[in-house]
């Protein structure tokens, strides 16, 4: 990109690819996640006129789909559609479950389990993960914000959520 329209522009391109589907909870339920990648290069020319690579960062920006229970959740008007809402919930609640798995373990190898420290850490597991290995694992700096529901028929997906956003809180990369 060149420009800040040109950003707003690939933004607007991934929001619109990005599928919503009506379901029980949620009359416009996110039925994927949306992974934005901004790498920013900074570059300096050389007395020779050569292009430098001085500096490479990267900025994921994550919206994650949320898990539900199939039982709460249900979705979609006829047979073919609710078996479409059943195996989106089943991607983005493995996702999810992978996403999990990763943050226990590096969260009890931050907090000094010696087998934590030496376990094999499941990024290649899920697709999420294996693009947010850098930020969970890496030496990146990372900021959960957490969503959480004010209705009374959210409170098990809302306690879930802010679970997983504490024990992120306690990772810590060396």
């Amino acid at each position: 990109v060149a420009s800040k329209e040109d950003v707003v522009a690939v933004l607007r391109a991934a929001q619109e690819k990005r599928r919503v589907g009506e379901t029980r909870m949620n009359k416009a339920s996110s039925r994927s996640h949306c992974v934005c990648t901004l790498t920013v290069t900074s570059t300096a020319r050389a007395d020779g006129g050569a292009a430098l690579v001085r500096h490479v960062g990267k900025l994921h920006l994550c919206d994650l789909a949320g898990s539900e229970c199939a039982k709460t959740a249900g979705g979609g008007n006829g047979v073919r559609e609710e078996a479409t809402r059943e195996a989106e919930r089943r991607n983005i609640n493995q996702s999810l479950l992978t996403l999990g798995r990763v943050i226990t373990t590096l969260r009890a190898a931050a907090d000094g389990d010696k087998s934590a420290a030496s376990a094999r850490i499941p990024y290649r597991d899920s697709k999420l993960t294996r693009l947010l290995q850098e930020s969970l694992g890496g030496r990146c700096k990372t900021c959960v914000i957490a969503t959480g529901s004010p209705s009374v028929l959210a409170v098990d997906e809302t306690l879930a959520t802010l679970t997983c956003a504490h024990r992120a809180h306690g990772i810590q990369n060396t």
